[in-house]
Formats: structure tokens, C-alpha cells, sequence
């Protein structure tokens, strides 16, 4: 048998057990589908998950004061280390890996007064740089803290969207002003809603942001709680660390490998607890829909012994035709891979068509009353789904179809004619 009369053969064999054949690819396409919206969920889950860990800062390093752990430069151990705002432009000056940074002075608890409401409401006192640096995004009409703010001492404020709620209400703050702790002060913006898991202290949602130049009015603006800061590059960020500190070990004479002298927390170090979370539950959801993927294979492996069986006296004419055992083998093989084919495809078009419908899946959105869909699982369909899929689905056709087409290609013409 040349290869095209095998094709031939094998095609005819599909459309005689038509009804057979349509329900194992069925049963394939729905493992398939199962497969890519499963991965597309755990997908979706990690893309929400980073995106509402980041909404803390892209690529965000705080510093804070700490104290010696060793002898330096004469001075004792256990001596306590404050920052001061002149270390900013020393960074500044010494450190080009430094992007942007800003100090900050928190206020906890400052009573803010507007109208009859009243709320303790965490005052930051901050440069404008502080706005990049923490993914600060304003709502229509509004802005952030600008440099002519800082300059000129302008009592303006930006209110976080859950503060802005308790004050307001559903009135626009913009252009009206408050009072914190008696001092008054006008909202110039309003930050939209940020779906944000990680934080320092209090939710930026909760907060009240003013110009650095104001701190004077509650506080020492010498000494500011933190000092926030982000690198060039991701690539430089611990190398733009060592400087940093390295700088600062100059300036406040303790050794550069007093790492408890100033606490510096990047907090993409906790990116990979994210990451791992996501990972195990992508290796769950994988495990899962190879599972299905593996019921539609022992459901094909039996179909196709059910075949053999079948078409035992089949088999025994076309071998007294002269068909090798490799055509014979072939056959089966190609009738199996065909199957598994048609599986694939139409649980891919399946999983897209799922996913598209489904589109998103809230995750953050309605605990953090965000509308915007940020911190919400959008499934997308993927390209590794997708060929990861069809890769198991071909192994799983291939070893489904093997045996069946071996035992086939090895059965004896003599004995398979007088099989009844």
C-alpha cells in the first residue's frame, strides 16, 4: 500500500464510525478547552496580583532611620542613626542611579475637619517627585503636588478616594477646602482608587498628601520619616542600594556594612512571594486541565483497541493484499492523530471563545470598590496555552493511538481472516 491509499483507508475508517469519532473529538476538544481557560485564569490571577502589588510604587525603595550595630569612626554601637532632609540632594549629587527622590513626613492621626465631618486622616508631607515614584494617578479635573506648590508654601492638599469619600461624600472636593488641625488647606486633587495590597503604615486610599514645604506647621521638617526612591533601572536597583547607603555612611559616620544603621526595603524583594503564589496555583490549574487532557486519552486509547477488535478480519485481507506492517501501523497512527487534531482545535476555539465571553473576573475590585477593572482576573487566551495544549494533546494521541496500531500491525493474516 502506497501512502496515499493508507490516508485513504484511514479517512474512510473515520467516516464510517462517524459517530464514534465525533465523540472522542468531543471529548478531547474539552479537555483542550478546559486546559487553556484554567492557564488563562491562573494567568489573569498573576497579572492582578502584581498589578495591585505595585500600585505601592513602581519599583519602590524606602529608607528609614535605624541604629549601629557596630563601632564606627570612634562613635559607639547602638547609636541611633536619623535621616535629615540635606541627605536627599547629597543622594542626589553622589548617586546618578537614583531616578527620583523624595522625602517624607508622616502624620498619623491629624484630625481633618470639612463642614460637620470630621476624621483622623494620615497626613504625607512629600516632594512632587513623590507622585511618580508611588504610581500616584489623579482624577479628571484635578492634579497632583506641583513645584510651585513646594516653593511657595501653598496650602494645597490631594485627598486619597476612600478619605475624599468619608468627607465629601458624593460632593467633588476639588476647589474646597478642609481644616487639619486647625490649619486650613484647599484640594487641589483626588487620587482614583488604587487596588493596592502592599502599603507602608496607611493605605494611600486613607491619606491626605501635601506639599514637603508645610510639614513645619506639625512637625520638625529636618528629619523626615522616610526617604522614598526608585532606580533608572531594575537592573541597577542593588547596586544603586550599595551607593545609597555608602553615601549615607559617609554623611552620618557609620560603616557601609551596618546594614541596621538605615533600614532601605525594596519592596520588589516581595514581588517573589507574589510570583510564587501564582506559580503554584498555575502548576495546580496545569495539573488539572493534564488531567482532563489524560481522560480523553484513555477514552481514545480504548476507542481505537474497540477498532482493532473490530476490524480484525479488515486487517487480516489487506495484509493478504500485501500491506506491510508498517502501512497497517500508519494507519491507525494517522487515524488517532487525526482525531486528536480536530480535538485540538476545536477545544482551542473552544478555550478563545470561553475566555472572550468571559472576559473578566472580579478578584480586588469589589473589596477595594475600584470599577476599573485593575485588580480584576482578565483572561486572555495565550500563546504557551495554547501550544502547550496541542503539544500534550499529540503526545497523548501518539502513545493513546501506539499500542493499538502495534498490536494491529502485528496480527497475523491467517489468524485474523478465520477471526470471527
Amino acid at each position: 500500500m502506497n501512502a496515499s491509499s493508507v490516508v485513504q483507508e484511514a479517512l474512510a475508517a473515520l467516516r464510517f464510525n462517524r459517530q464514534r469519532s465525533l465523540l472522542t473529538i468531543l471529548s478531547l476538544g474539552w479537555g483542550v478547552a478546559c486546559f487553556v481557560i484554567l492557564y488563562s485564569y491562573g494567568d489573569g490571577f498573576h497579572v492582578a496580583l502584581r498589578s495591585a502589588f505595585q500600585a505601592v510604587g513602581q519599583d519602590l525603595i524606602l529608607m528609614f532611620e535605624g541604629s549601629t550595630s557596630a563601632q564606627a569612626g570612634g562613635e559607639r554601637a547602638g547609636r541611633r542613626v536619623r535621616l535629615e532632609v540635606s541627605d536627599v540632594d547629597a543622594i542626589r549629587e553622589a548617586v546618578p542611579l537614583v531616578a527620583a527622590i523624595s522625602p517624607e513626613i508622616l502624620v498619623n492621626g491629624a484630625t481633618v475637619v470639612r463642614g460637620y465631618r470630621s476624621q483622623n486622616v494620615a497626613i504625607r508631607a512629600v516632594w512632587p517627585a513623590y507622585g511618580g515614584i508611588r504610581n500616584m494617578s489623579v482624577r479628571n479635573g484635578g492634579r497632583w503636588l506641583n513645584p510651585e506648590d513646594e516653593l511657595q508654601k501653598q496650602r494645597v492638599a490631594v485627598i486619597g478616594a476612600k478619605a475624599a469619600e468619608r468627607l465629601f461624600g458624593e460632593m467633588n472636593p476639588e476647589g474646597e477646602e478642609v481644616t487639619i488641625n486647625g490649619l486650613r488647606f484647599t484640594i487641589v486633587g483626588v487620587l482614583k482608587t488604587k487596588t493596592q495590597i502592599s502599603n507602608y503604615n496607611r493605605p494611600d486610599n486613607e491619606c491626605l498628601f501635601i506639599p514637603y514645604s508645610n510639614a513645619s506647621l506639625f512637625r520638625d521638617p529636618r528629619y523626615p520619616s522616610f526617604l522614598v526612591w526608585s532606580p533608572v533601572n531594575p537592573t541597577f536597583r542593588a547596586e544603586a542600594m550599595k551607593q545609597v547607603r555608602e553615601t549615607l555612611a559617609r554623611l552620618h559616620n557609620f560603616d557601609a556594612r551596618d546594614e541596621r544603621a538605615i533600614r532601605i526595603m525594596a519592596f520588589n524583594d516581595f514581588m517573589k512571594v507574589i510570583d510564587t503564589m501564582s506559580l503554584a496555583l498555575r502548576i495546580l490549574l496545569g495539573f488539572i486541565g493534564t488531567l482532563t487532557l489524560a481522560i480523553g486519552g484513555v477514552g481514545l486509547a480504548n476507542i481505537m483497541l474497540v477498532s482493532v477488535t473490530q476490524r480484525t478480519r479488515e486487517i487480516g485481507v489487506l495484509k493478504a493484499l500485501g500491506a506491510t506492517r508498517r502501512s497497517i501501523l500508519f494507519q491507525f497512527l494517522l487515524e488517532a492523530l487525526t482525531i486528536v487534531t480536530l480535538g485540538g482545535v476545536l477545544g482551542v476555539v473552544g478555550g478563545w471563545l470561553a475566555t472572550s465571553g468571559i472576559d473578566t473576573l472580579p478578584l480586588l475590585g469589589p473589596l477595594f470598590k475600584d470599577n476599573s477593572g485593575a485588580g480584576d482576573i482578565h483572561l486572555r487566551i495565550s500563546r504557551f496555552a495554547v501550544i502547550t495544549s496541542t503539544m500534550m494533546l499529540e503526545v497523548v494521541g501518539l502513545v493513546a493511538g501506539l499500542l493499538p496500531a502495534i498490536k494491529a500491525s502485528r496480527l497475523d493474516p491467517i489468524d485474523a481472516l478465520r477471526y470471527e
